[in-house]
C-alpha cells in the first residue's frame, strides 16, 4: 500500500537510518496487501489503531485511504465507533479526525 507522500518518520529514516526503512518498508507491504483481510479493512484496523493511540493526523490521513480503498462513510463510522469502544473518549475524540477532509 503505497503512501502518496512519505510521512516525518519515513523521511528521517531516510535520512539517517536507510536500511531500517527499508526493512520496516518490506514488512509494511507484505503485511498491507490484499489477502484474507481486503486491503480496505486493513487501512481501517490502521485508522482504528492510529485512533487508540492517539494519533489525530494520522487517522486523518489513513482514513482518506480508507476511502481511496472504498470504504464508505459508515464503514469510517463504525470503525470510529470501535476505537470508542476499546479506547473511550480520548479514542473517540481523536477518531474524529477521520471525518476531517
Amino acid at each position: 500500500m503505497a503512501q502518496p507522500q512519505a510521512a516525518p518518520w519515513q523521511t528521517m529514516l531516510e535520512e539517517n537510518a536507510p536500511d531500517l526503512l527499508k526493512n520496516v518498508a518490506g514488512v509494511r507491504e507484505a503485511v498491507l496487501q490484499e489477502g484474507a483481510l481486503s486491503l480496505k479493512v486493513k487501512t481501517m484496523m490502521t485508522m482504528l489503531c492510529d485512533a487508540l493511540l492517539g494519533h489525530a493526523d494520522g487517522v486523518a490521513n489513513i482514513a482518506n485511504r480508507a476511502r481511496a480503498a472504498g470504504a464508505t462513510e459508515d464503514e469510517i463510522a463504525e470503525t470510529v465507533g470501535v476505537a470508542f469502544l476499546f479506547g473511550g473518549m480520548p479514542a473517540l475524540v481523536t477518531g474524529a479526525n477521520a471525518f476531517r477532509k
